[in-house]
């Protein structure tokens, strides 16, 4: 098995050395005017060379509020994403909260590993506090959508 991925993944490799067939200047020329068109280019966080990133076309039509969501839906994601990684650097680190994860007092906070094997480790109660807990954050406190704020501009920011 360990030789087949080896061999794919050197004949994958070798594209890299193929030869590159030469576009005409048609071709260049609508490729050139159509990155020109693209909405957004002078945007806060485009860059050079590739201006805006995006390879599906999401943005294509130059829709305001959509770019201005995925923006809002980036940012979260980012916030939540660096707590992850805080959480488990914490975790990993030995800090742990006090006190049981259930009520019968079965399952201390400390028991519960990192990673994935903390997922066969938590009870169903425990799964429905978190979901709670999310569902709290979402409905009451990460709203910059309903105070008129920017995108990621969270009330107390």
């Amino acid at each position: 098995m360990m030789k087949l991925v080896v061999a794919l993944a050197l004949a994958a490799s070798t594209s890299a050395f193929a030869p590159v067939p030469s576009t005409t200047t048609a071709v260049a020329a609508r490729a050139s005017s159509q990155l020109a068109a693209k909405p957004f280019e002078k945007a806060v966080g485009v860059t050079a060379p590739l201006g805006l990133f995006d390879p599906w076309g999401v943005l294509d039509d130059g829709d305001q509020e959509k770019y201005e969501l995925l923006q809002y839906i980036e940012l979260k994601h980012g916030r939540i994403a660096m707590l992850a990684v805080l959480g488990q650097v914490i975790t990993k680190a030995g800090i742990h909260f006090p006190g049981y994860l259930d009520r019968a007092h079965t399952v201390a906070f400390a028991d519960i590993p990192t990673g994935f094997g903390a997922l066969e480790k938590i009870p169903a109660a425990g799964y429905i506090q978190f979901f709670l807990f999310i569902f709290f954050l979402e409905v009451g406190v990460m709203k910059d959508s309903a105070n008129g704020a920017a995108p990621g501009e969270f009330p107390g920011d």
